[in-house]
């Protein structure tokens, strides 16, 4: 689950480099992100210097924080400035936050973990049930198919419900549950989600064993080192936006709905033509289905989200849902990636040569993917793969760069041999080895008849 909104990337060199220095000295050098802040004199507040601007955004976010710890810094500062300058963006996800956060808050609330960790769901994807990186993290919650697996979303060709917000909800939900039971914090939980629970162990032994993301920010990869300050960034925008004259705007759907369970297969078009709908806006209620059909039964019922059906449209809709005219198919639906320069296009090779002593663990760790995901991408039933398996670090971008199959040509050329030749004079002649001349021929012996045919390899 390694994925950034588009516009953390957007980051000056200065807000990175400032990773370690918290508003320690008397002045900074303004970003170009926001209000000036040059020389300025800092109160101090919890033993830290702090400008009155700084102290400002501090304020609001310790007034809207929860359960979830909103820790302030010039980190946090760098990517509020950044999303700040990107009012658009903001206004459109609180429109489309009406529909989405009311899944997550409920998915949230039966698994007992804090309700804010919603805002998650815009650093993962914008609130694009049909976003997928490139490497294949797909939804909401940009799950990959082996940990997607792993908590019980069902993949096929029919099917993907790493796309469905309420099924991603809980299997999101169940995984940070997981993460925040084993780390007994939320902030690691949360880093967790992006980086693997593994790859917070490591970074956390590497810090002598504590158990405080900013105490172990340094040993994580790059992306996740950013990740916790953009959902903090993400937390204050979403619940201050109002304080940077953004304005919140319309989902681009209807988000008043209604949800029907269905026992019969039914196409999206169909229903669509039945009641003057568009099927395109019952796809994007329904994002789980790759070619619009549902295919449901009387043993396996599944849920259909409609745009609002007014009453005399009822009479209708359930001629739609039990017509027997044939299902009517699309075809699967081939999305871009939520974020154009998305952190998952991480510059890495397709693959990996494994080398003597390294473990699963270590290939993860370097490349910044999460072991289960490479474990299934390359079939792998060990922690230790054999030393010089060639195995798959990206699965989309191996295939991608997999060579195009070509005809067999011939790698060798062949001799009819005459008398006098021996496998030592050939072998000097088309500077070959006799060794590989015998097993090339599957000969055992050294001697040789005038008239054969040898397969001589081409230099």
């Amino acid at each position: 689950m390694r994925r950034l909104f588009t516009i953390v990337i957007c980051l000056t060199l200065s807000h990175i480099t400032q990773a370690s220095t918290f508003f320690n000295t008397t002045a900074r050098v303004d970003s170009g992100n926001g209000p000036k802040r040059d020389t300025v004199i800092r109160p101090i507040v919890n033993g830290t210097a702090y400008s009155p601007y700084q102290t400002m955004f501090k304020h609001r976010l310790d007034s809207i924080q929860k359960q979830v710890p909103l820790d302030y810094n010039d980190i946090v500062q760098g990517y509020i400035d950044t999303y700040t300058n990107r009012k658009a963006d903001i206004g459109r996800m609180i429109g489309l936050a009406k529909y989405y956060f009311p899944i997550y808050e409920k998915a949230f609330h039966e698994a007992g973990i804090p309700e804010e960790i919603k805002f998650l769901s815009i650093v993962e994807s914008e609130l694009n049930p049909n976003a997928v990186s490139r490497v294949g993290a797909t939804g909401p919650w940009q799950f990959m198919y082996a940990t997607g697996k792993m908590y019980g979303l069902n993949i096929n060709d029919e099917v993907d419900e790493r796309r469905d917000p309420i099924q991603a909800s809980y299997a999101a939900a169940a995984y940070i549950k997981d993460a925040y039971m084993e780390f007994g914090d939320w902030l690691l939980a949360i880093a967790s989600y992006n980086c693997g629970k593994s790859t917070i162990e490591r970074a956390m032994d590497r810090a002598g064993g504590v158990a405080d993301f900013w105490s172990i920010r340094q040993y994580l990869p790059n992306e996740t080192r950013g990740y916790v300050p953009a959902y903090i960034a993400v937390s204050y925008m979403m619940n201050c936006f109002d304080k940077h004259s953004i304005t919140p705007q319309a989902a681009y759907f209807n988000i008043k709905t209604d949800t029907v369970m269905i026992n019969k297969p039914v196409s999206f078009s169909n229903i669509a033509a039945t009641l003057s709908m568009s099927a395109g806006e019952i796809a994007l209620l329904n994002p789980a289905y790759k070619r619009g059909v549902i295919k449901a039964s009387e043993t396996a019922p599944r849920r259909l989200i409609l745009p609002q059906v007014t009453p005399e449209k009822y009479k209708a809709l359930y001629e739609a849902l039990n017509s027997d005219l044939p299902l009517t198919y699309t075809a699967p639906a081939v999305y871009a990636a939520a974020n154009p320069a998305d952190h998952r296009t991480a510059e890495h090779p397709a693959y990996h040569i494994v080398k003597r002593n390294e473990t699963v663990a270590d290939i993860a760790d370097r490349y910044g993917i999460e072991e289960q995901d490479l474990k299934a991408w390359n079939n792998l039933h060990t922690d230790k793969p054999e030393v010089g398996k060639k195995l798959k670090l990206n699965e989309t971008l191996a295939r991608a760069v997999a060579p195009v199959e070509k005809k067999a040509t011939k790698k060798y050329r062949t001799y009819t041999v005459k008398k006098g030749d021996t496998l030592s004079s050939l072998a000097e002649k088309f500077e070959a080895s006799v060794d590989g001349i015998k097993e090339l021929n599957g000969l055992k012996k050294n001697s040789l008849q005038p008239g054969m045919t040898l397969k001589i390899t081409k230099v």
